[in-house]
């Protein structure tokens, strides 16, 4: 079984003590900077001057700079997913809040490592980046979102991490340790990854596509210039509804049942939404004439049998005006070489077993907490879907 390097978040909930800038003479806070810097090296308690930062100056050429939420494709992404945090983690764990805090600034000009998300990340601007090109007063773009329940004296850290990353992420949600599942409402938020299992699970609750990512021990090198995202079947992109009658009767009734229904359509699952999204972007550049040169492909990869199941999910997709570029029934088969071919920047699944499948061959999986499946304790067992 692969290690997943990733533990559940801890939240900081009531544990956030508000830091106060001492005001001067005349009730303001003290100007200059350089006083700011001495009394946070009092007040916190720091034995070092953070080293200075160098800044990268990034620029969009033209066309659009922040696209209103409800025009974009909002992607929502943790710190945890983002960024490596697991000594940062550590410390909070075992030394508290208020030293968690020190240690933050005390670093703030340590970058970070890349986490499991960032690939991804890189992958949405350069999207970005060609549309702008195309269409460059649209607001049809990617917009992603830094989401984190850390203080926002972390945020310096933060800022400095993704300019030396060069990413282009200007907005940001720093809780201090409250629930940020309204702020993702307000964001009009298409997807959110996250390590912490349980918002993910709450933020599906409100209907949001939500993902808990995993870092693989080794990783697969992927595309600087196409997004690739693969998808799951059942529980992912349809309901459930298929999974029950497998988990509940076989797999021969299983087989009957979708012989019987080929011509009903599946519900839709938590992230048929977010391909929708995939797809509408996809159009913009098959309609400047780059369907064979798009850089977003999609792919379904399914535990289904082709000829025996798989003709229900291809008649949905159609129906619901989704293309999904390439789908591969698997009938039962291992999907972990499947992916490591296909070089995804994430692959969703609503099972554990696939999502360890995934990792083991070096590719970064997102677990989606959803359907019937997951009353199944059991990681490693024959799966049908």
């Amino acid at each position: 079984m692969v290690k997943m390097s990733l533990d559940p978040v801890q939240v900081m909930s009531k544990q956030v003590k508000e830091l106060k800038v001492a005001p001067t003479s005349n009730g303001d806070s003290k100007g200059s900077w350089e006083e700011k810097e001495e009394f946070d090296q009092h007040h916190l308690g720091l034995t070092t001057k953070p080293k200075p930062v160098r800044r990268r100056v990034r620029k969009v050429e033209g066309g659009v700079f922040f696209p209103k939420p409800e025009n974009a494709v909002t992607i929502a992404v943790s710190t945890r997913v983002l960024f490596r945090t697991e000594i940062e983690q550590k410390v909070f764990e075992q030394e508290g809040v208020e030293e968690y805090l020190r240690y933050q600034i005390e670093h703030e000009n340590e970058p970070f490592e890349p986490g499991p998300a960032l690939p991804f990340v890189k992958a949405l601007e350069a999207v970005n980046n060609r549309l702008r090109e195309l269409y460059p007063q649209s607001e049809e773009l990617f917009d992603i979102i830094l989401v984190t329940y850390n203080h926002a004296h972390v945020g310096i850290r933060l800022i400095n991490t993704i300019n030396h990353h060069n990413l282009f992420i200007e907005r940001f949600c720093m809780t201090g340790g409250s629930s940020p599942i309204g702020y993702l409402k307000a964001w009009h938020t298409n997807l959110y990854l996250s390590a912490d299992a349980e918002k993910v699970r709450e933020a599906l609750a409100e209907g949001i596509a939500a993902a808990t990512m995993f870092m693989p021990e080794k990783l697969t090198e992927v595309s600087e210039s196409q997004l690739r995202v693969a998808f799951d079947g059942d529980a992912v992109l349809f309901s459930d509804e298929s999974e029950q009658i497998f988990k509940a009767h076989g797999l021969d009734k299983f087989f009957e049942h979708e012989r019987e229904n080929e011509d009903t359509l599946l519900d839709h699952g938590p992230l048929k939404g977010f391909l929708e999204a995939l797809g509408k972007l996809q159009k913009k550049f098959y309609a400047k004439g780059y369907r064979l040169d798009c850089p977003i492909r999609t792919f379904l990869v399914t535990a289904r049998s082709a000829a025996s199941s798989g003709i229900r999910a291809l008649k949905t997709l159609r129906a619901w005006g989704l293309e999904i570029d390439e789908a591969l029934f698997l009938a039962g088969a291992p999907k972990g070489p499947i992916l490591e071919k296909i070089r995804p920047h994430i692959f969703f699944d609503d099972q554990m077993f696939h999502v360890e499948g995934a990792a083991e061959m070096g590719t970064i999986a997102a677990h989606v907490p959803y359907g019937i499946a997951q009353k199944y304790i059991k990681k490693k067992s024959s799966a049908k879907k």
